[in-house]
């Protein structure tokens, strides 16, 4: 083997190094996490701020990369087939494609992208100063490549966005949790987070029926035993009518320190915060925090009162239920025994299907509002009617509306299965 043959043969493996140096790196800055990079780099790594900055400019980073690879590897095929055709003068040729195409598959290929995906941070950490040198080198090149780019955006009017949708944030907290770096509990708080903005006031308020309010001429002793009985903080005022609120009395306002407050109503509430059903729950928190008020006032379309939400009804779609030590534990879902189970009527609509895993196809909110449309009626005491698989009673009213139901679970026959399915 003579020198020239060994010098052919060095090279080509320098070049198969190159060729997998540059296809590693192009994995490792593809995979690798940036808010990982951007942790290191606020530790004092300066090798991650300084990568963290290249992954910044992927598209000079891709074209270098690609420029470089492609360099090496045509020079690698075009020397390797020169050796090849002097080794073997008839079949050098075709030796040679063979040869070098496997060899850049292995080596140059899939073994480095393969152990670049596993540590992409890392990798790319160490790429990075010959990245850097290479760049600078490619500088005119990377530039006709950029506006050659910006010529194929505007001629396929290509729009490209970096932004991610509610979805896939969804998935990226879901594929976070699968991996153990955040538990249920963060999971859910995560999700209530990205879900905030689209809840509308509708969804959560306290309806009227339920609210605890006091007319604008109602004496101190009917107000202190309303505060009494019902253990809010605050009452809604309202004038000759509940669609009419007109303020908001606090409990600190109305008791003094040697009793009730005797001064007028109008003088110690505060002005009613106001807001359509259809804002969002997002919104609602910025308008609260911005007139410094724990509950607003829900209109309908006709500017009657819909109901109220305060600024604890929200946090809770955040955070889940806040409980105080006057609070209630109120069950929707009650089970007597493993085919019967109490419903209060107030419950959501959707958490009854989820529950008994059923559709009513229905556009009612509660499950007192579908119990109403199915019997076409105030729903009395011991009406009830059959739902497949379900039997439905109603067990308590209150004249107006259903408090209560007790439905049976019936076993799924084959029809209904079918039903299911389709």
């Amino acid at each position: 083997m003579n020198g020239e043959t060994v010098s052919s043969i060095l090279i080509i493996v320098v070049l198969v190094l190159l060729s997998a140096y540059f296809s590693a790196t192009e994995t490792a800055f593809s995979s690798l996490n940036r808010t990982r990079l951007r942790t290191l780099a606020e530790k004092g790594n300066h090798r991650a701020e300084t990568t963290l900055r290249l992954a910044e400019e992927y598209d000079k980073l891709l074209s270098s990369i690609l420029v470089g690879n492609n360099v090496v590897n045509i020079a690698m095929a075009s020397i390797a087939t020169l050796l090849f055709v002097r080794l073997l003068p008839r079949a050098g040729a075709t030796v040679s494609t063979i040869v070098i195409t496997i060899v850049v598959l292995i080596f140059g290929e899939v073994s480095p992208k393969s152990l670049a995906k596993e540590r992409p941070e890392q990798f790319a950490m160490w790429a990075t100063p010959l990245m850097r040198v290479l760049i600078w080198i490619l500088t005119p090149i990377n530039f006709l490549f950029t506006q050659w780019k910006k010529l194929l955006s505007r001629l396929f009017r290509i729009q490209g966005s970096q932004k991610m949708s509610q979805e896939e944030l969804l998935m990226l907290v879901e594929e976070v949790a699968q991996e153990g770096t955040i538990d249920a509990s963060e999971e859910d708080l995560l999700r209530s987070a990205i879900e905030f903005t689209d809840r509308d006031a509708e969804d959560i308020l306290t309806h009227r029926v339920d609210l605890e309010a006091i007319a604008l001429d109602a004496t101190p002793e009917e107000i202190a035993r309303v505060f009494t009985e019902s253990r809010f903080s605050r009452l809604l005022v309202y004038d000759e009518s509940i669609d009419n609120i007109v303020g908001v009395l606090h409990q600190k306002d109305f008791y003094t320190g040697t009793g009730v407050s005797r001064r007028p109503i109008s003088e110690l509430m505060k002005q009613p915060v106001f807001a359509p059903q259809s804002v969002k729950i997002s919104t609602l928190l910025k308008l609260l925090q911005k007139h410094q008020s724990q509950v607003a006032v829900i209109s309908d379309e006709y500017g009657g009162t819909l109901g109220i939400i305060t600024m604890e009804d929200i946090l809770e779609e955040l955070v889940g239920d806040i409980w105080d030590e006057h609070d209630e534990v109120i069950e929707d879902f009650r089970p007597l025994d493993e085919h019967t189970c109490r419903v209060r009527g107030a419950a959501p609509l959707a958490e009854f299907e989820r529950y008994f895993e059923v559709d009513c196809a229905s556009d009612c909110a509660s499950v007192s509002g579908w119990v109403m449309e199915r019997l076409g009626k105030i729903p009395a005491l011991d009406d009830a009617f059959d739902f497949p698989p379900l039997t439905v009673a109603v067990t308590e009213t209150d004249s107006r509306r259903v408090v209560e139901i007790t439905v049976t679970v019936h076993p799924r026959t084959d029809d209904n299965q079918d039903d299911k399915e389709e």
